[in-house]
């Protein structure tokens, strides 16, 4: 895919005037709905958690491996999530898993409600596999969008999903405040968010992959097999090395950033709050504005930006005395952190016809780092201390930077 030079930053421009059909804009509007909502379900049991471990007087460490239970859900799903939809099709799909999404929720808020552990189990794996094959789907359909508008949007559908968990913490607040059972809340709230799903998917546009624009000539392996063809192709696998640094970068300082410098610099709770809404607010920024830098510039120019301001937010972060200095490198280091994940999951969407299992792949391997990272750091850090544990995160950002080219936009002579 090639992205001409665009630097409209109105919400629904993802598109140009005279460049992409009204359909397409509507659909644009419909992706971003989709990822404001995706964030919005996480937020809305994630910003509950005090209340969801007061009900079931859980210790640290179980609630640790309680959340555990949702994220091991993701992961097993994501592998099988480009054979979904290739069966389905994007729009099917992102539908049906919200909905499942949606149920996981519910059941689990049921057993806060019940006090049954297993109950809340069971509702955060349903929970668990709904989050992670309608990622992978939203993230394939918004690749088709963006092909169609000629212009780089993938990253604002990114920041969509920061904005959707803004607004559930808003609302999560509010019920907190109220005291409003949890039982009560989270079904409300997703349960909403469904219905908002289905009216989005409505005008979505179809992808190579729905069942009606199907073609017997001209596909690649479907299936398993086409699902173990991806896994071997390199530059599919070099994409996902780069957006593994992404998610590791950005996963570390969403679990990391705030108790660092609680502990680093010896202040309040709120200041370390304050510090990771600067991490959020920069990242977001860079999502929704690094858009013009991207069709301008392209994705490879972009990414190496980013990799450097990674690398040096965190070696200042990381190495930095005075405090202020410190949150300099935290706007640096959620800059860099913004683009690798939407960016790969365009670049492993450049042929449609092999969209679904590519970015299947990719997502799997970013979502491990997401899974994985943040444990192996907590470790790390009680030798080291948070902030120096977080210094780790340059190797696989250097990785990365190392096979950036991998993302360069397909042409013709490239397609395989």
């Amino acid at each position: 895919m090639t992205t001409p030079a665009g630097h409209d930053d109105e919400l629904t421009l993802p598109s140009a005037p005279g460049r992409a059909s009204r359909a397409v804009e509507r659909a644009s509007i419909a992706v971003f709905a989709v990822f404001f909502l995706n964030g919005f379900n996480f937020a809305s049991w994630a910003a509950r958690l005090p209340a969801i471990r007061d009900g079931l007087d859980f210790s640290p460490a179980q609630m640790g491996l309680l959340l555990l239970v949702g994220s091991v859900g993701s992961l097993v799903s994501l592998p099988l999530s480009g054979m979904v939809v290739e069966r389905l099709g994007a729009r099917r799909t992102v539908l049906a898993f919200a909905i499942l999404n949606a149920s996981g929720l519910v059941v689990a808020s049921v057993g806060v409600a019940l006090g049954q552990v297993l109950v809340v189990g069971l509702g955060l794996v349903l929970f668990g596999i709904g989050t992670g094959v309608w990622d992978a789907s939203m993230n394939v359909e918004g690749a088709a969008v963006e092909q169609h508008l000629g212009r780089t949007v993938m990253p604002r559908y990114h920041a969509g999903f920061s904005f959707g968990t803004v607004a559930a913490a808003g609302v999560a607040a509010v019920a907190a405040g109220l005291h409003v059972p949890v039982v009560v809340h989270i079904p409300i709230a997703v349960g909403l968010s469904v219905i908002g799903v289905a009216f989005a998917v409505r005008v979505f546009l179809p992808t190579a992959d729905e069942p009606e624009v199907r073609h017997a000539t001209d596909r690649p392996a479907k299936g398993a097999r086409g699902a173990l063809a991806a896994w071997l192709e390199p530059r599919t696998l070099l994409i996902g090395l780069v957006v593994l640094a992404a998610a590791l970068t950005e996963g570390s300082a969403n679990d990391w950033v705030s108790l660092a410098v609680v502990d680093g610099f010896d202040v309040t709770d709120a200041v370390g709050a304050i510090a990771f809404a600067v991490f959020v607010t920069a990242m977001t920024a860079m999502r929704w504005f690094g858009t013009t830098l991207l069709d301008r510039y392209g994705r490879v120019a972009v990414l190496r930006l980013c990799a450097g301001l990674s690398l040096v937010g965190l070696l200042i972060f990381g190495l930095a005395d005075p405090l202020w200095l410190a949150v300099v490198g935290i706007v640096a280091w959620g800059a860099g952190a913004a683009l690798g994940f939407p960016v790969g999951m365009s670049a492993a969407a450049d042929d449609p016809l092999r969209a679904a299992q590519r970015v299947s792949v990719v997502s799997t391997i970013g979502y491990s780092a997401f899974l994985a990272g943040p444990p192996l750091l907590g470790l790390l850090a009680q030798q080291v201390g948070y902030r120096h544990a977080l210094l780790v995160i340059i190797i696989p950002i250097v990785l990365g930077l190392l096979v950036v080219n991998a993302a360069a936009p397909l042409t013709k002579d490239r397609v395989a």
